[in-house]
């Protein structure tokens, strides 16, 4: 089974632009990644799916494999589908480039051990909330799923309401998903649904077109990088860790 592994970082961010570069103890971001998700066996072939001369640059200069895709996609899936179309393989790892955090062993855990012959579905990882301020915080999806892990619904609200019960845990997406072609086709060839609209989560296209998504928990630091305050943490923790290491 070919896995190819794709790390979507765009320049032109419009809540941080330049993000892929932003420095990180001596090092853009995207290298932080790239490390990381090249420690994955299962992956046959990992690239940078880039959108900007400025991020070639630094790949080239890093020797980081890139993919150049177009700068105008309404998505990452938009983008991954793009990659897809000059990279053949089984199944599409995806780890977002702002997850600077991220570790090989938790990246593994997304990728299906079996799948069917043209099957339409997508895997992804998630986590508990630790703090209480990330579950109100509209810019962490959270997430509600069967005992088996099979998707019920995404939201910026708290899901589920704890009406009867406040003994259970919420949990967020992280970024490290897993497509079929079948399912990346799907979603490109779909218009915007009702609930994408409100809610403005890219992946409520799958859910409203009938295609399943299969969460994982795992334990893992990993955080997203939206802000420059995202950033600053992430520096801390990525200086405290060289310290011990060194």
């Amino acid at each position: 089974m070919r896995v190819l592994g794709v790390i979507p970082a765009r320049y032109g961010s419009t809540r941080f632009p330049g993000k892929p570069l932003a420095d990180i103890c001596g090092k853009p971001m995207i290298w932080w990644v790239y490390q990381e998700a090249a420690k994955v066996k299962a992956l046959s072939e990992l690239l940078v799916a880039i959108d900007d001369e400025r991020v070639a640059h630094i790949c080239e200069t890093l020797h980081i494999p890139y993919i150049m895709t177009a700068s105008n996609h309404k998505t990452h899936i938009h983008r991954i589908f793009e990659v897809s179309q000059a990279k053949k393989a089984d199944l599409y790892v995806v780890v977002c480039g702002d997850e600077p955090l991220i570790d090989s062993l938790t990246i593994a855990k997304v990728i299906p051990h079996n799948i069917e012959s043209n099957q339409s579905a997508m895997w992804a990882l998630m986590r508990r909330f630790t703090d209480p301020a990330e579950v109100i915080d509209p810019n962490n999806i959270k997430i509600s799923t069967t005992q088996s892990g099979e998707c019920l619904y995404l939201s910026r609200s708290p899901i589920p309401f704890p009406f009867k019960s406040i003994m259970f845990a919420y949990h967020k997406i992280i970024g490290v998903e897993c497509y079929t072609k079948s399912a990346l086709e799907s979603f490109v060839t779909k218009n915007q649904g009702k609930l994408e609209a409100i809610e403005d989560i890219a992946l409520l296209r799958f859910l409203e077109n009938g295609i399943p998504m299969y969460f994982t928990e795992v334990q893992t630091n990993a955080l997203a990088v939206d802000t420059q305050s995202d950033l600053q943490k992430v520096r801390h923790i990525i200086g405290q860790r060289l310290q011990h290491n060194g």
